[in-house]
């Protein structure tokens, strides 16, 4: 191999050897973006606003207008107190078909910050299955994350939600 490939090769080396710590934060992260599908899909949605911070964002979007920069999305939360409302309305006063939702995320791409923060991308897609037994595929897109670490604490400081379809059925009330 000539010398320049040889370095360049070395240097793709070093840079995508990841380090013992970031084996073990990838895991938690891994592990913490999967108890918050598991917790949507199990119907646990009470759980829900733990995985924010007080002050945390939740926003839903389609790409359309994200890439537009619009700032209307189809659901905006700032704060836990909104998040909670936001189940409390679904228990007791959103008048909806039942339904459930199975998500498959995709690879995890996260960038250190610093000071605590990781920024996470990660690529879902939510499937829908209705009472009568029919379902389909009723969301698909990507979570940009600002997941602060804090110890052993994990949150979501921010968890805008890109999809990828400016088609949105109505019945969006679960969180995604």
């Amino acid at each position: 191999m000539p010398e320049d490939q040889l370095k360049e090769s070395e240097s793709l080396a070093v840079i995508h050897a990841p380090s013992i710590l970031n084996n073990v934060l990838r895991a938690r992260i891994a592990d913490f973006l999967a108890d918050y599908v598991h917790a949507i899909d199990d119907d646990r949605l009470e759980e829900w606003s733990n995985f924010f911070t007080d002050d945390a964002v939740y926003h839903i979007t389609t790409r359309e207008s994200d890439e537009a920069g619009l700032p209307i999305g189809i659901m905006h939360c700032r704060g836990r107190g909104m998040l909670e409302d936001r189940i409390l309305a679904l228990r007791t006063a959103n008048v909806f078909e039942p339904h459930t939702y199975s998500h498959l995320l995709g690879a995890t791409r996260l960038v250190d910050q610093g000071d605590g923060i990781i920024t996470a991308r990660t690529n879902f897609t939510v499937t829908r299955t209705m009472q009568d037994g029919g379902g389909d595929a009723f969301a698909i897109g990507k979570y940009l994350d600002e997941i602060v670490v804090e110890g052993e604490a994990l949150a979501f400081r921010s968890r805008r939600v890109v999809l990828e379809s400016r088609r949105v059925d109505v019945l969006l009330v679960i969180p995604l």
